[in-house]
């Protein structure tokens, strides 16, 4: 009955914060081709992806204030309540910067494939 109460603490807690809820970041729409894409492209998107990690990072510490409020806003939270929105929390910040790497790897790859076709030979 208690492993009940908590979850129902835990949905009542995240329905209470939807108004309040973190906004995802919206990732770049596309990385340029370095086969045929010129500099500026490149630094564009390069510039792109670095906003989109910096709008990662403040997501994250959103996310963490979020916890910290909706916890002291509780103080008779049971453990088992606060550990479920701990993995709700780490689950979310957790697919945020999986999905920042994801584009970084992607704009990596088409910088060395830029670098390639513009070396000096």
């Amino acid at each position: 009955m208690k492993m009940l109460y908590s979850l129902a603490l835990v949905a009542a807690l995240a329905a209470s914060q939807a108004h309040a809820a973190c906004t995802y970041p919206k990732a770049p729409e596309r990385i340029p081709d370095g086969g045929s894409a010129t500099l500026e492209e490149m630094l564009a998107s390069q510039k792109e992806v670095k906003a989109f990690d910096a709008a990662i990072t403040g997501y994250q510490g959103c996310l963490e204030t979020q916890f910290n409020e909706t916890v002291a806003a509780q103080p008779n939270m049971t453990p088992e309540a606060r550990g479920e929105l701990e993995k709700i929390r780490d689950q979310k910040a957790n697919a945020a910067v999986d999905e920042a790497q994801a584009v970084a790897d992607r704009l990596n790859t088409q910088i060395r494939t830029w670098r390639e076709k513009n070396a000096k030979k």
